[in-house]
Formats: structure tokens, C-alpha cells, sequence
């Protein structure tokens, strides 16, 4: 029998194994959103107490319509951009990159902590012009090793909230500055969402603490110049949300009636460079 992996992680590290547990029960469903073969697999391989993470499979769909969202999202970038760089911020255990499987000319960069980028490499199979990166994701030194002359797609998927403002800020600007054109793609919660995290389960069974709050694309424009606005999505109006039963659907919307609770998290999808190098639909 192999012997499991043992995974002692706090605060925002730790938050990605329930997002990657939430994949793999998903996986197990008889209709599954998702449909993370990855994750199935390797949750068997590791040496953790679960139940820690407060996912289970009713409540799973809160992470896997997020991630088949801007799975779809990507896509759509790489259509249009065959040559791309992809800097999968935050990554955790995410096996997006396999999931998607981009073409040989794509250039892919997984970024997390170091704790979480030698999992990565001890969990997933190596693949050509595919790279783990071992640093914060706030780090500027990192940028080093990421081309200079392509296209970028930016993916940060359940990272911005984590980040303090400025240096969200300055994670952004600094993408924008790299590259001649390209797309970022984040999900982010707003005044509300930061300041009600305490019911956040997942949130507070591992100590991490939530800072940033973006309550609209103004506090993205006005502050990373040179973006445009492409979408913004409340994570209740996407179409990955109609894969819910209605049940669930009816409870949400119900809820979400006011604005501020239905934007309380919600995906977002930016342009930087000339208009004609980043015409997609989103």
C-alpha cells in the first residue's frame, strides 16, 4: 500500500483543501458539475481528517460551479490566444491545468506557497510547458521567470479576498505591466461578504482571515489603469449556476434578492492592451 501523504497546513493555505475536497466529492456524483477525475483520485492519497474542511457534497456545487466557471472563461481566452501565457495565481491543488489541457504552444505557470507547490509536485504528473512556481503570489521577484512578449490570462480563482488591498492592487498593476495585453480573471466578495465572514465555516475552521473587498469593476478600474471591463458576473446569475437542482436554486435566489447580497461574491473579467488583441465573448 503506498503510504499517504501527511498535509499540516493554517490559514489561506489551508483553505485550498476544501476547495480541492469539494471537487473530489463532486466527482463521485451521479451528475457532477465539475467532473474532476484529479481530484477523485488523489484525495486518497493524502493523510487528512476531511471533515475538517466542512465540504460536503450538498454543499459542494459553492466551489465547482466557481471553478467550471472560469474553466469556461479560460477557454474562451485560449481560443483566441493560442500562445498564451497562463498564470494560475492561488493554484492550491486545482487540476485546472490538466482539466483543460491547452495546446503545446501554451506556456502555464501554477503559483502558490511553497508548502503547496511541493504537493503539487508530488501529487500531479509532470507535463511539457507546464511550470510550479513556489512563492506568494504577491512576491514581484517570481515575475522573472514569466515571458514578457505574449499574451497573459490571469486566473484567481478564490485568492483575491485573502490578499490585503494594496497588495491586490499591486499584484494586479504588475500582470498589466508585464505583458502586452491579456486578461484577468478573479472572483471576489464584497463589503458584505468580508465583513460576514465569520459564517464563512470554511473560512474560520482555518484561521485565515479575509481582507479585500471589491464591491464593483470601478474599484478595479480606477485602480489598475489600463483594464476595461468585459464581465462581471454575481456567482448566482452564471450560467455554471444552472447546473444546480432547482431546489438550490430557488433558496439562492431567494436570498439574493437585494443587490448587495446577490453581488456578495461574484466573478470578475478584465482587458488590458489594444482592443483588437483581446475581442472576446465573454
Amino acid at each position: 500500500m503506498t503510504e499517504k501523504l501527511h498535509v499540516d497546513l493554517s490559514g489561506a493555505p489551508q483553505t485550498m483543501l476544501a476547495t480541492f475536497y469539494a471537487k473530489a466529492l463532486d466527482a463521485g456524483l451521479p451528475d457532477p458539475i465539475l467532473g474532476d477525475r484529479f481530484a477523485k483520485e488523489i484525495v486518497d492519497r493524502i493523510d487528512y481528517d476531511w471533515t475538517r474542511t466542512s465540504i460536503t457534497a450538498a454543499n459542494s456545487p459553492s466551489v465547482t460551479t466557481r471553478s467550471a466557471h472560469f474553466d469556461d472563461w479560460a477557454r474562451q481566452f485560449l481560443v483566441l490566444h493560442p500562445k498564451a501565457v497562463v498564470l494560475h495565481l492561488g493554484c492550491g491543488l486545482d487540476s485546472r491545468v490538466f482539466r483543460i489541457d491547452p495546446g503545446s504552444d501554451v506556456e502555464w505557470y501554477d503559483v502558490d506557497y511553497p508548502e503547496v507547490a511541493e504537493l503539487r509536485r508530488q501529487l500531479y504528473p509532470e507535463r511539457d510547458h507546464y511550470h510550479v512556481i513556489s512563492a506568494s503570489v504577491t512576491d514581484p521577484a517570481w515575475f522573472g521567470e514569466i515571458p514578457r512578449d505574449r499574451p497573459i490570462l490571469m486566473l484567481g480563482e478564490g485568492l483575491t479576498m485573502y490578499l490585503a488591498e494594496q497588495d491586490g492592487v499591486a499584484l494586479l498593476r504588475r500582470v498589466v505591466e508585464h505583458a502586452p495585453s491579456g486578461e484577468l480573471q478573479f472572483d471576489a466578495f464584497n463589503t458584505l461578504g468580508i465583513k460576514s465572514q465569520w459564517m464563512n465555516p470554511v473560512v474560520r475552521r482555518s484561521g485565515a482571515t479575509l481582507y479585500w473587498a471589491i464591491d464593483g469593476p470601478d474599484d478595479v478600474l480606477e485602480a489598475v489603469p489600463g483594464t476595461r471591463l468585459l464581465a462581471w458576473v454575481s456567482a448566482i446569475e452564471s450560467d455554471t449556476f444552472t447546473k444546480l437542482p432547482g431546489y438550490y436554486r430557488l433558496m439562492v435566489n431567494v436570498m439574493s434578492r437585494a443587490k448587495v447580497l446577490r453581488y456578495m461574491a461574484s466573478y470578475h473579467r478584465y482587458a488590458f492592451g489594444p482592443v483588437n488583441a483581446s475581442m472576446t465573448s465573454p
